[in-house]
């Protein structure tokens, strides 16, 4: 398949549009753990962990998605990005947002020691900040923009020449933009990572993380370590996955119109305090997300004025999928502080500004109106 495709035609057509066997329309799904040796000697695929044609195709697809050299699929997004960070060592450092989501910082923050790793958290939408936290033993930068809720931008392309500038290596959870709207490897990030689970898969029905890189060199010791360690995503979640991809142009585009609709009648709804969504005029960080993004994507994050409003609006809710997720069809509306970011300690969170009050909604295909009439009356005094 041509890299001169515009993304929406990737979206579809992918790295194989049709089985190369039989021409069917959808690559099947093979489920072989093994493969024959002719002759005693391995064809193209030998093993499952090292190779499977269900998951080849997922893989090109991201690479070509994003403009890498190589793919990789995983059972998770956390699979995906435990496994991009195993390109660290033991006593190696690594410079993190302050702001990013629960999972991540879980992991940065206690299981990364466990390696001899140790993770600094600190305003990555300021560079001078960023700077001045690089130690000797900094190796890496871990990034999310828009950040995991509270949506700081960071300046990607600063972000990467000062890694160059210092031989670190950058690498970003791109799952909130998708390469529909945001592709970091242009802008100089050396690993995109996703949580596929959410807007590439698109429909809540299955667990899978992805990777790619730009650099043929960080491609080669990805794969080294998918295939020794062996976190490598099942033949049926990579044929739902390329299945739902096909629609993420559509998907995306519904969701992210409906996001602007909430967050502008939020904006102005008396019970909320505060919107976090970069579509909104006089939103910081706006000019500098629209630089390096086609969109603003389809999720948003406010605060209720008052934290008896909560538990109301949780009771009261009626359309929305109430979960720690995001980038379903359906509307997903998530409690920040008690789920998708439960893994912090109150103690952080009140300090970074994630408050009990927080809600953040990923907007599905729904009909914005049948939305908002929902939100509204669940928002009612």
């Amino acid at each position: 398949m041509t890299r001169t495709l515009r993304t929406a035609t990737l979206l579809v057509h992918q790295g194989r549009d049709r089985d190369p066997a039989t021409g069917a329309a959808v690559v099947p799904i093979y489920p072989a753990s093994t493969y024959h040796h002719t002759a005693g000697k391995p064809g193209e695929y030998d093993y499952a962990r090292s190779g499977n044609p269900s998951r080849d195709q997922v893989e090109e697809a991201i690479a070509l998605l994003e403009g890498g050299v190589r793919g990789f699929a995983y059972p998770s997004g956390m699979a995906a990005i435990g496994s991009a960070l195993a390109l660290l060592k033991s006593g190696d450092h690594l410079i993190a947002p302050d702001d990013l989501y629960g999972g991540s910082y879980r992991y940065l923050s206690t299981v990364l020691p466990q390696q001899g790793i140790e993770a600094s958290f600190v305003d990555v939408t300021d560079l001078e900040a960023v700077a001045a936290a690089i130690r000797p033993r900094t190796r890496a930068i871990f990034l999310e923009t828009p950040s995991n809720p509270l949506f700081k931008i960071t300046d990607l392309r600063g972000i990467a020449a000062l890694a160059r500038e210092r031989g670190l290596l950058t690498l970003l959870d791109n799952t909130f933009m998708t390469p529909l709207l945001q592709r970091p490897l242009d802008l100089g990030i050396d690993i995109a990572i996703h949580s596929a689970t959410k807007f590439l898969g698109g429909h809540s029905d299955l667990l899978a993380g992805l990777a790619t890189t730009a650099d043929p060199e960080i491609a080669r010791r990805l794969k080294f370590f998918h295939n020794a360690f062996g976190a490598v995503l099942s033949p049926f979640d990579s044929f739902l996955l390329s299945r739902g991809i096909k629609t993420l142009k559509l998907r995306l585009e519904a969701g992210q119109q409906g996001a602007q609709i909430l967050a502008e009648r939020l904006q102005a709804h008396p019970a909320v305090a505060r919107v976090y969504y970069p579509g909104l005029e006089g939103f910081a960080g706006r000019d500098l997300h629209f630089s390096q993004a086609a969109g603003a994507g389809a999720v948003l994050s406010f605060e209720l004025k008052e934290r008896k409003g909560i538990v109301p609006l949780l009771e009261r809710v009626q359309l929305p999928i109430i979960a720690p997720s995001l980038g379903g069809v359906e509307t997903i509306l998530t409690h920040c502080w008690s789920m998708s970011h439960a893994a912090i300690p109150a103690s952080v969170k009140e300090q970074l500004g994630i408050r009990e009050t927080l809600v953040r909604i990923s907007t599905g295909i729904e009909d914005p109106e049948d939305l908002w009439d929902d939100l509204e009356a669940a928002l009612a005094p």
